[in-house]
């Protein structure tokens, strides 16, 4: 059995809302192992973002300027074509993704690096955008230690042992409905 086969994500944690009427931002903060210019480089480089993150990117995320990001994991191909509008190493990246915003902070903690996410998402979704994460999450530290278990996102993520659990554990700490 794989260490992919045996992957299940843990309960629901490291997830806050931020409600500014009906624009919600999804905030979800994980203490990594490794330092910053190593995280850096996860959330940047395309090569590391094909391991772990729900799109690929043509080109390196580390400098401003456009870039498309393709959604993996969905039914037909979906490109966003953004800006990543700001990039300073090792500490703060932000990016349009899908018509909503993601910043990525990287602060060092010890060793290692407190990552803290923003993701502006739709509220009816915020449950899912959660559980994605997470999962995400869950597999770009698997990545960091040298024990990739390779992405998974989409529907995949959803056929995931845990998937319908984790999703009705972060709906029930932000108070919203499970999406049908």
């Amino acid at each position: 059995m794989s260490n992919r086969e045996k992957y299940v994500p843990g309960s629901a944690a490291g997830a806050a809302v931020q409600k500014d009427g009906e624009k919600w931002t999804l905030i979800l903060v994980r203490e990594l192992r490794h330092p910053p210019a190593m995280v850096w480089q996860a959330l940047t480089d395309p090569a590391h973002l094909s391991e772990w993150a729900p799109f690929d990117a043509d080109r390196n995320l580390a400098a401003v300027g456009p870039v498309k990001l393709s959604t993996v994991g969905t039914p037909a191909p979906q490109v966003s074509e953004t800006t990543v509008k700001r990039a300073e190493a090792p500490r703060l990246l932000e990016y349009g993704w899908g018509g909503n915003d993601l910043r990525w902070e990287l602060e060092p903690l010890g060793s290692g690096t407190r990552l803290t996410l923003w993701h502006n998402i739709d509220r009816r979704f915020i449950s899912w955008g959660a559980a994605g994460w997470h999962i995400c999450f869950d597999v770009l530290e698997r990545l960091l230690v040298g024990e990739p278990i390779g992405r998974i996102v989409g529907a995949e993520a959803m056929k995931f042992g845990g998937w319908q659990r984790l999703t009705a554990e972060y709906a029930k700490q932000f108070s919203v409905e499970t999406p049908g």
